[in-house]
């Protein structure tokens, strides 16, 4: 969310901004919001005077009946009952107004930064750099749930039966990887000086509506039926969740965590082939990283964040690459995004893995979340980086490590994690 204040003075530059991003129809609602502010702020102004003024009246009805001038007193007296009638009025109006305006800022999407490309959508991102040669093995690799299948490592026709599709049994030595993976993850996070947290798995309808657009709540999250509790989509939500209404002191920032959870989406329009193994899925675990920081601080730490994600991918021996996502495919409270896409052997292309996002203040606007300063108080910047999410991850890792006889190379970083295995074999 913008501040109201800049649209205020920058109608132009929003409407821009919109246009940038290929959602003209959402051009009227700058003009409807700054009009919606106007009203709303002579209603202030004019309730505020009333307030002003009820001390002063109360003095001089005194004032009259000390003198004897009943009449006039009472005069008084019912300037001061319409006054209080017009101010409870104003109050309601005031109300009606600033959520109004509040419902139409949700909506209208944040500033990006001048440096992302300009496209309509995710066919228009730009690949900025690749990381490791990228390589396709003289054999045929199988799909990634075959390969699974064949180290008796998953189970989907009996998730089928418990929970439907998109749902999954991890077995044996690869449920062991997906969960050396996550640990491997952890320690690579905390070894960059990140701090490590387990979140709530869910959170109130004000931290959902404070993290994501409206279209992202309603494509991904599920709703805890007869509560005001959501099952968290990834756990940036409730990591960032963490700081609602809070004043952090400026000299402890920047505020680093990394956090695991296992995370829930409803993947509305998910179809293909990938709905047989394990890329859409409703259920999935996941280490994520978020930074709380100064704003002038968070281009750095943006540049940090995905390194992180491209460091790990090769410490495994997987080839990445990074791509800068254009306006149009930018989700509205992100000022700037990076995706780190993994190699795919089996369909010669890379797929994407993680994703990296300063949302400038949009969120901290939001959720409430300030600075205290030397200088008075100001919105946090927030940032938030996929680590690792596997099982999607483990699709990269199996065809980038299998070989001609099915038998999966465990890199040396992870071989601790897996009780000292160099192979996972049948």
């Amino acid at each position: 969310m913008i501040d109201l204040k800049f649209l205020r003075e920058n109608p132009e530059v929003v409407k821009q901004n919109i246009r940038n991003k290929f959602q003209d129809s959402k051009l009227p609602l700058v003009d409807e919001v700054i009009a919606l502010d106007a009203q709303y702020r002579a209603y202030k102004q004019e309730a505020d005077n009333l307030r002003g003024g009820r001390n002063k009246l109360s003095k001089q009805i005194g004032m009259l009946m000390a003198q004897g001038k009943r009449e006039e007193a009472e005069a008084v007296k019912k300037q001061v009952t319409d006054n209080a009638n017009r101010l409870a009025e104003l109050e309601v109006l005031e109300a009606e107004y600033s959520e109004k305006i509040k419902n139409i800022m949700m909506v209208i999407p944040n500033i990006i930064d001048p440096s992302v490309p300009i496209g309509k959508d995710d066919s228009e991102n730009v690949e900025v750099q690749r990381y490791g040669e990228p390589l396709v093995p003289d054999f045929d690799i199988p799909y990634h749930a075959e390969i699974m299948e064949s180290l008796s490592g998953i189970d989907l026709e009996g998730a089928r039966r418990v929970a439907g599709n998109g749902f999954y049994y991890l077995m044996g030595d690869i449920a062991r990887l997906h969960s050396a993976i996550i640990s491997y993850a952890r320690d690579f996070m905390i070894d960059r000086g990140f701090t490590y947290c387990i979140p709530p798995f869910m959170i109130r309808s004000e931290v959902v509506t404070g993290v994501m657009s409206f279209a992202e709540m309603d494509a991904m999250m599920y709703k805890i039926e007869g509560e005001d509790l959501y099952l968290i989509g990834t756990s940036e939500h409730s990591m960032i969740g963490k700081y609602i209404d809070t004043i952090v002191q400026e000299d402890t920032l920047p505020h680093t965590l990394t956090s695991y959870s296992p995370c829930f989406r409803k993947e509305k329009g998910a179809h293909g082939i990938e709905e047989r193994g394990v890329y859409r899925i409703h259920q999935f675990e996941k280490q994520e990283m978020i930074v709380v920081c100064k704003p002038e601080d968070s281009p750095v730490w943006f540049d940090k964040l995905w390194q992180n994600t491209v460091d790990l991918f090769r410490t495994l021996d997987i080839p990445v690459r990074t791509l800068e996502c254009c306006s149009g495919d930018l989700a509205d409270l992100k000022v700037k995004s990076i995706d780190v896409e993994a190699w795919s052997p089996r369909q010669k292309k890379y797929f994407e893995v993680g994703s990296c996002s300063n949302l400038g203040d949009a969120q901290a606007r939001r959720l409430r979340i300030r600075v205290n300063g030397k200088d008075g108080k100001y919105f946090a910047h927030t940032l938030n980086n996929t680590v690792v999410a596997p099982p999607r991850m483990l699709i990269a890792f199996l065809e980038n490590n299998l070989n001609q006889d099915g038998s999966i190379n465990i890199p040396v970083a992870l071989q601790p994690y897996m009780g000292g295995k160099t192979k996972i074999t049948k």
